[in-house]
């Protein structure tokens, strides 16, 4: 899919936000825009209310899927200073900084689509494309509170600062923005998320290129079990898929991709007729190019923990490739260069994202089934799962979760009289962890789960000590744009010293 290249001078420039591109339109009219009065120019505009950022490489940078591969031959700044925690300063594509300008690149489309549409005629008509901008918007905001914020924590989130929930275009070219309480941001994605859903008509030429209703589900899947409202969780996984067949919409790992090579894996892991991609986008990214040689990758030891020391035993559907035996990865990204003119040498690369997926769904149903204490709902979720992440032959009754198997593994030392309900609902979560971790590697998702669950990670450094990232670590949020002040956004803290 190409992205809509035009240019609109309503983009974070107007909002003070998208510093390392703002000064060039400093001498443009802020209300220089392309008029938008019909339905075809507002459906090109909403291809831009998706992110083209990309957060795969510092996301998987900070978490507990990498380690230090001393040896390997791509020393990057966003994956060297990811890796320990440090602020990346780069401002180009696959930093935080560029994810946090796209975001609100998308954010500005979607708000000029909202406006345009109020201000039609007959506002009922472009209803669909009304509730597209408004899960759009909020999804944008929701991914930027969960990496420039404090994760949300009911007793916190409305004293934790958030980020500006930006609703409306803007007409000048500095303005002062707040930062919302965590909480504020919440209630204004849910506001957008329950607004939007209902008025979704799943009428798109490429469904997997926006917010159908499926995706707009699944996103609520994702923002409830954020926020820890499990009965709303459940709730949307079933609306996702309301014939139940949820995991015969997952990845056939066992079929066609069990023959692939790794090209062919990648390229058909992002494809948009995979029925398990709910929602792909666009992202300006190097990371399908780097990630195998970059220092701080995936070892062979670390890919046995993340697949192979699960629940049950080894998901040996998930296919592995290595190099040279010491960078080992999945491969779910190809690059699509674009060169910058026909004969040139440079350009960009770009990389499609499956950002939700039926697995993410299931998984998610099955730790708020957990969490409610619907435990035997939980164990069918995670027997769906690994039965289609273990090869057939591999496959025996072993392999089946149950409370014993949940005990024996998690719990050695108590007895079944000593085992609790606490201690079941305790181990079907490690166990949904365990199974998210393997299915989501690559993909920078851990991250969150890092954060939601406050776990902590140790990454070691070639011929120094460890270093440890603490459950309530400042660094755990990353840092805003230094930029933002010119708008009085305040930045986050940071620890008085690099050690703390």
């Amino acid at each position: 899919m190409k992205k809509n290249r035009y240019i609109y001078t309503i983009t974070l420039c107007a909002l003070a936000l998208s510093f390392s591109s703002c000064e060039k339109y400093l001498d443009t009219l802020p209300d220089q825009r392309t008029i938008l009065n019909n339905g075809e120019k507002l459906s090109e505009l909403l291809v831009s209310a998706y992110p083209s950022g990309n957060y795969i490489t510092f996301c998987e940078a900070m978490g507990d899927n990498v380690t230090d591969n001393f040896g390997m031959t791509t020393n990057d700044e966003i994956n060297t200073n990811s890796y320990a925690w440090m602020d990346v300063n780069a401002v180009g594509q696959d930093s935080p900084i560029y994810y946090w300008n796209n975001a609100y690149r998308a954010i500005a489309a979607a708000n000029e689509v909202l406006k345009a549409i109020q201000e039609a005629g007959d506002p009922a008509s472009y209803a669909s494309k009304k509730g597209e901008a408004l899960v759009a918007r909020a999804y944008a905001h929701f991914m930027l509170v969960s990496l420039f914020s404090k994760f949300y924590d009911p007793a916190t989130a409305s004293s934790d600062m958030g980020i500006p929930y930006v609703e409306v275009p803007e007409t000048v070219v500095w303005k002062n923005y707040e930062r919302n309480t965590v909480s504020a941001v919440y209630e204004k994605i849910e506001r957008d998320l329950t607004a939007g859903l209902p008025l979704i008509v799943d009428n798109y030429k490429v469904p997997s290129y926006h917010f159908t209703r499926k995706a707009a589900h699944a996103f609520a899947v994702r923002f409830y079990l954020f926020k820890g409202d499990y009965p709303k969780v459940v709730a949307h996984a079933g609306h996702a898929f309301p014939e139940g067949n949820i995991e015969a919409n997952m990845r056939d790992l066992n079929g066609k991709y069990a023959a692939f090579g790794s090209e062919e894996f990648a390229r058909t892991y992002t494809q948009s007729t995979e029925r398990a991609n709910l929602l792909i986008a666009e992202t300006t990214s190097w990371w399908a190019r780097r990630f195998r040689q970059y220092r701080y990758s995936t070892t062979s030891a670390l890919m046995n923990e993340i697949t192979r020391n699960t629940v049950v035993g080894a998901l040996t559907a998930i296919r592995t490739w290595s190099i040279s035996s010491q960078s080992y990865y999945t491969r779910k990204s190809m690059e699509h260069f674009v060169r910058n003119s026909i004969n040139a040498t440079t350009g960009v690369g770009y990389n499609m994202v499956p950002l939700f997926t039926t697995e993410e769904v299931l998984l998610s149903r099955a730790e708020a089934y957990a969490n409610l204490g619907q435990y035997e709902e939980a164990m069918n979720d995670l027997n769906g799962y690994a039965k289609n992440r273990i090869k057939p032959a591999d496959y025996n009754g072993t392999r089946v979760i149950d409370k014993n198997k949940i005990r024996t593994f998690f719990y050695k030392d108590l007895t079944e009289d000593e085992f609790t309900d606490a201690n079941l609902k305790a181990g079907l979560i490690q166990s949904c962890l365990q199974f998210r971790r393997a299915e989501f590697m690559h993909e920078g998702l851990r991250w969150f789960d890092i954060l939601r669950h406050k776990i902590p990670v140790t990454h070691a450094v070639y011929n120094s000590a460890s270093i440890t990232l603490a459950p309530n670590d400042l660094r755990r949020v990353l840092q805003l744009p230094d930029e933002v002040r010119l708008s009085n956004i305040e930045l986050n803290p940071r620890p008085s010293t690099d050690n703390e």
